[in-house]
């Protein structure tokens, strides 16, 4: 009789720890990263990478291995940089190149994304334009200047018809890839569900195509920048306003290599930024919900 009373006994216990495991499995543990660690691990290797190549080149200027005119020297850039911030424009001439990149990205975000979904979820619309979207995404941006001013003349048009034409093939590729991604599980699941026409799509393809989706967005914007820095750079014009594009050719056509690398160091800097201060915070966000960003 004990013996019969030992086995249930027995698999409750093993059931048990089975079901501690699981939820021991699932408590994922979420804590604020302190300042320092933040700081040791974010802040301070970027900040030694640049202070490295900052004496680099400044011990390339000083040994005067290269020729000044076509290396300056840091203290000439951070001159220039003080200019104009002393006259007032530096604000003004990064600001005129974000806000044409942030609102030629947001429309190329509205026509790229029902663009990706229409080529993921239709066969015929996929076999009929799914190649012509992979091959303007391997087309240079700057092909695209000569005909937008052709088709638009030197004005804000131009600029976003060259930011769309850019940056709509890399979201609407990514976001086929994140649909191609999602397991048919999870189709079959929303549709047993309920889930179905834009319900489906809303609730089920999104959600698991995001990060295809997110990688698709952050390639978009860099073609966005990158695409509005070649069509500043060629169809320079007054009527345009001072960019960081116009920046950078003003300093070429007027000699001026010192304002050439502050053209060029301003137009890093703000892609970086764009990147930490927008994209990455919504990476870490995707994977965390996921279970994916989790500290051992």
């Amino acid at each position: 009789m004990a013996s019969t009373d030992t086995a249930p006994r027995a698999k409750t216990d093993d059931l048990a720890g089975l079901e501690a495991g699981l939820d021991a499995l699932d408590a994922v543990e979420i804590r604020r990263t302190p300042v320092r660690e933040v700081l040791l691990k974010k802040v301070l290797p970027p900040t030694l990478a640049v202070t490295l190549v900052l004496a680099v080149w400044q011990v390339l200027v000083s040994a005067k291995v290269t020729d000044p005119t076509k290396l300056p020297a840091p203290s000439a850039v951070w001159h220039g940089l003080e200019q104009m911030w002393l006259k007032g424009t530096l604000l003004e001439v990064i600001w005129t190149s974000v806000s044409r990149g942030l609102f030629g990205f947001l429309l190329a975000l509205a026509i790229g994304t029902p663009l990706g979904l229409l080529v993921a979820r239709v066969t015929f619309v996929r076999a009929a334009i799914g190649p012509v979207l992979s091959g303007l995404q391997s087309l240079p941006s700057v092909a695209w200047v000569p005909p937008a001013v052709l088709w638009f003349g030197l004005n804000d048009a131009m600029m976003y018809t060259v930011i769309l034409l850019g940056a709509v093939p890399s979201i609407a590729n990514g976001l086929v890839s994140g649909v191609d991604q999602v397991p048919p599980l999870f189709l079959r699941a929303g549709r047993t569900l309920g889930a179905t026409g834009f319900k489906g799509t809303w609730h089920v393809v999104m959600p698991a195509a995001l990060p295809g989706y997110l990688a698709g967005l952050k390639q978009g914007w860099a073609f966005s920048w990158r695409s509005l820095m070649a069509a500043e750079i060629i169809a320079s014009s007054p009527d345009l306003g001072l960019g960081l594009g116009q920046l950078l050719e003003n300093g070429r056509n007027n000699i001026d290599l010192p304002g050439v690398f502050l053209a060029i160091i301003l137009i890093l800097v703000v892609g970086i930024a764009i990147d930490l201060l927008v994209f990455s915070p919504v990476e870490r966000w995707v994977l965390r919900s996921r279970g994916l960003l989790v500290k051992s």
